[in-house]
């Protein structure tokens, strides 16, 4: 990979030289953000963690220079510094570092093939399916960045087929391009070095209904608590709209090995019914849907939880993906989960939208861990109700109001006291 890096920067030197004529855009980006996290490891009131209130302030930078119709670069500068109110860590303040959000170019119909080729550090929100596997490059630093270290291909079969090859190397820290720290503390990333490929194909059958299938490998080096393990997963999504109504689902299953024999297997998939009535005041439109993630038997030697490979992101909840941290060692490490959806939005004016949801959680497995906040005699997680408020104040500018409250049931010792989580941001786009 540093010899493709290599290659990709003098790239684009020689690029600069041969295109005289190049068209330049930019743009800034600016999300201020206060959180607050009350008992969201614990789940106790009078626990030893203290809860948090901080706030986030995420800047960006960017620019794209187009050298023809085919060919084109994109380069973004990121930083998130953060003041604490109250912090757990006893921090105070965080000026984090300025790190290449993204850089990557572009080349379109290469060799006259109908393949689009982007080479790089990019993103891919939202670009396979609603991220179930496939989201997030960068965990470990929250919503700060996203990206992949990636090389992706897409053939452009037809106007209703479309093959993707995407080949990953996401490092535990960043070893590739250059960042300025203000604080000498380098971020982590990832809680291993990963790699992998994948192929995901997007099939248009008819007006109403769609399918894509996919295969990913996965490699996730070895950790001071967890062998090396390689492991790989199949699956597909279907989507079908019709007259108002839709019917989403996804179902993958994972097999793999553990450095030194274990086995790693698991199987996850979702189903979601929604309906619209665009006719109606405030546009209502409501969904009822169902999740299921395998969970890890603690009496077995294998391991059969569901792994979420590139999608450890706040998929179902902010707050759930903090209170995974205790059972997992990892935030939003979505596994072992049975979740029952429904869920309502409004279109209250032009700018103004509400979105409430209802959330009934359980365990398909014990955690087996002793002296814990687990039980290890119920299997139900509990009730996680959730709102937000958006509005939107301009074509540049919008915030939303963020509440999730989750009341804990027996899979948790202490059941009495709740988990809040708390969020206003504004954003601005130029």
């Amino acid at each position: 990979m540093k010899k493709i890096l290599f290659i990709f920067i003098v790239g684009l030197f020689v690029i600069s030289f041969l295109y005289s004529e190049v068209n330049f855009d930019y743009g800034f980006y600016l999300r201020l953000r206060q959180e607050y996290w009350k008992n969201l490891f614990d789940l106790n009131n009078q626990g030893t963690l203290k809860n948090d209130n901080f706030f986030r302030l995420k800047s960006s930078l960017w620019g794209k220079w187009k050298f023809t119709d085919d060919l084109s670069l994109f380069a973004k500068l990121t930083n998130e510094a953060k003041y604490y109110v109250v912090s757990r860590k006893g921090e105070t303040f965080h000026s984090d570092e300025i790190v290449f959000d993204n850089l990557y170019l572009d080349i379109k119909n290469i060799f006259s093939l109908p393949v689009d080729v982007r080479i790089g550090r990019q993103d891919f929100l939202f670009t396979y399916g609603e991220g179930f596997l496939i989201m997030d490059g960068t965990p470990m630093d929250g919503s700060r960045t996203f990206y992949f270290n990636a090389i992706k291909s897409s053939w452009k079969i037809n106007d209703k087929n479309t093959l993707d090859f995407v080949y990953i190397d996401n490092p535990r820290t960043d070893i590739y391009l250059p960042y300025y720290d203000f604080d000498g503390e380098k971020q982590v990333l990832n809680t291993s070095d990963e790699s992998g490929f994948i192929l995901y194909g997007k099939s248009k059958i008819n007006d109403k209904f769609s399918v894509e299938p996919y295969y990913i490998y996965k490699v996730e080096d070895a950790t001071d608590s967890t062998p090396k393990l390689t492991i790989r997963a199949i699956g597909t999504r279907g989507v079908y709209n019709s007259g108002g109504w839709g019917l989403r689902g996804e179902l993958a299953y994972e097999f793999g090995e553990y450095e030194g024999g274990n086995e790693r297997n698991g199987i996850g998939g979702y189903l979601f019914y929604s309906r619209q009535f665009k006719n109606t005041r405030f546009s209502p439109s409501f969904e009822i849907g169902f999740v299921y993630l395998s969970g890890d038997d603690p009496n077995s030697p294998d391991n059969e939880g569901w792994n979420p490979l590139f999608s450890r992101w706040p998929w179902l909840s902010e707050l759930y993906i903090l209170t995974y941290a205790p059972e997992t060692g990892i935030p939003a490490y979505w596994t072992n989960l049975q979740l029952y959806r429904t869920s309502l939005k409004l279109q209250l004016s032009k700018k103004a939208s509400l979105n409430l949801w209802y959330n009934y959680l359980k365990a398909n497995e014990y955690t087996g861990k002793a002296g814990s906040i687990f039980s290890n005699t119920g299997k139900e997680r509990g009730h996680l109700p959730q709102l937000m408020f958006k509005y939107k104040f301009t074509k540049n500018i919008d915030g939303y109001i963020l509440t999730e409250y989750f009341i804990p049931g027996d899979f948790y010792v202490d059941t009495s006291d709740s988990a809040l989580f708390l969020r206003w941001q504004l954003q601005f786009k130029f």
